[in-house]
């Protein structure tokens, strides 16, 4: 903010001293106007013209008045001002390119031309977990492999997953939901479950099977289903991506003349 102010401050001060010989009657009407146009104040307001014509012209005596004590170091405002005025252009200049170059019709088109990055397969899946850790021997593993397979067994007997899932599963929070882990994206949890549930069917109930985590037991609730993600819900990452891409091209090209 000090830096925004010393330069605004400046480039008043400049274009006033330039434009007038000290009085309000000298006073630069287009820089101005200009000036009343960034502070949002409209022209046909003429109370408000007059008083902001007197601040500014103000503003700039009393800038010219400090640059005559020589108390502060030009030089060092001078850069300020100058590093001030180029990212104000740059940023002025990229936001109207952007808006220009990136539209509503050029984001449906990188969707409708990349659809298959917006697709998914997903399924809908329940499990009982028997947790192991790094830490444990084989003995401890095979006792969990033990509870993991009697409780398979159970299920083929007849008993219903959910109540086996609530009885024995280390997962406590899919548990508590008789094992749901709700709609899954294919390798959201590891390689071993994916190939596991996205090749089951409705209903089917997998042998205890091991991943990083333990031993596992799936149920499939719904079978695997392919899902796009509507443009909506994309389109500000999509907006982001190309906005980018076209400001990096953009840099280039203009740079590649005083290359």
């Amino acid at each position: 903010m000090k830096l925004i102010k010393i330069a605004v401050a400046v480039f008043v001060v400049g274009g006033f001293l330039t434009a007038c010989g000290g009085g309000a009657e000298n006073t630069d009407k287009a820089k101005f106007e200009a000036f009343l146009k960034l502070k949002r104040i409209p022209l046909n307001d003429e109370k408000r013209y007059q008083r902001m014509q007197k601040e500014y012209q103000q503003r700039a005596l009393l800038t010219a008045a400090i640059v005559e004590t020589k108390k502060l170091d030009q030089l060092q405002i001078d850069t300020e001002v100058e590093e001030f005025r180029k990212q104000l252009m740059i940023s002025r200049y990229f936001e109207t390119y952007l808006n220009e170059a990136v539209t509503e019709q050029g984001v449906q088109n990188f969707y409708n031309q990349n659809i298959d990055q917006y697709k998914t397969r997903k399924v809908h899946a329940a499990h009982i977990l028997l947790r192991v850790n790094p830490r444990m021997g084989e003995p401890e593993r095979q006792v969990l492999l033990t509870t993991a397979s009697e409780a398979y067994s159970k299920i083929n007997a007849g008993e219903k997953f959910e109540d086996v899932a609530k009885a024995v599963s280390n997962d406590k929070v899919s548990a508590a939901k008789g094992g749901d882990l709700g709609w899954i994206n294919e390798g959201a949890i590891s390689s071993e479950f994916s190939q596991k549930a996205f090749t089951m069917k409705t209903g089917e109930v997998s042998e205890p099977f091991l991943t990083a985590y333990g031993f596992h037991i799936i149920k499939v609730l719904e079978e695997p289903q392919e899902i796009t993600k509507p443009l909506e819900s994309v389109k500000g990452d999509i907006r982001y991506q190309l906005r980018n891409q076209s400001k990096q091209a953009e840099t280039q090209r203009l740079l590649k003349p005083a290359k």
